[in-house]
């Protein structure tokens, strides 16, 4: 008798558990499919060139389908193949947003090409080209031109990669005062700001970068409140030579 009624008591548990599980499963589908946790909003963050609507088609997101259907990692992936973007995250925030985090590759340079420009990110990758020259707020690298090379691809002139390294360096603000990098010779570049009376920047030696990048915000910072007109900044000094104009 006493195992018989083990077997009844095994078999309830069993009963329970099987119920427990499909109330379970129940609730969580409901929890998915309800209306209430449907897309209805995309939170993009980081983004200065990508834009909501970019995200959602090559995200291949649809507004007001289930919160829970979408694969985040799946979303994430896609839009990483936009050349744009460089890193991307993708969460679901509760009941109905889409937090999109991104950052994107930003240009640093335009160089002349065989049939116009192109515009380059900090590791030389090519953004975007197009025939006429657009208003600037990045620098022209001059002295050097880029042949049968397109968007996606990356140039490996080696003074031209010198350069890149140079401009990452230097914060945004400094960079929208530069109008133009010349590559003079082989490892010596020379910089030109976009200011009313053009001033040279002597780089000169592609050498103590960082040193140099400081040395080129500071003198960037300072140049519109310096009294005095000048003609040129040499940097390969020890200390900084002004060249006043006359």
């Amino acid at each position: 008798m006493a195992k018989i009624k083990r077997v009844h008591r095994s078999g309830r548990r069993i009963f329970k558990g099987i119920i427990f599980l499909i109330i379970t499963c129940a609730i969580l589908g409901a929890f998915v499919y309800v209306p209430f946790f449907t897309l209805t909003n995309i939170n993009l963050n980081g983004a200065n060139y990508i834009t909501t609507e970019d995200v959602i088609k090559i995200g291949n997101i649809y507004i007001g389908e289930p919160l829970f259907e979408l694969e985040t990692d799946t979303i994430a992936t896609r839009l990483s193949s936009d050349l744009r973007i460089e890193e991307v995250t993708v969460r679901r925030k509760l009941p109905g947003t889409l937090e999109v985090t991104i950052k994107e590759r930003k240009p640093v340079a335009t160089i002349i090409c065989d049939y116009g420009y192109l515009d380059l990110d900090k590791s030389g990758t090519i953004l975007d080209s197009y025939k006429t020259l657009k208003v600037m707020q990045i620098p022209m690298i001059t002295g050097a031109t880029v042949h049968d090379k397109y968007i996606g691809d990356t140039v490996e002139d080696k003074m031209v990669k010198e350069v890149l390294i140079f401009l990452q360096k230097i914060n945004a603000d400094a960079l929208n005062k530069i109008s133009e990098i010349a590559i003079i010779e082989e490892n010596y570049i020379v910089a030109y700001t976009n200011t009313e009376r053009s001033v040279q920047i002597r780089i000169g030696k592609l050498e103590r970068l960082d040193e140099k990048a400081r040395l080129t915000e500071d003198f960037l910072k300072n140049l519109e409140n310096n009294p005095n007109p000048i003609e040129y900044v040499d940097f390969n000094y020890t200390a900084p030579f002004i060249k006043l104009a006359k």
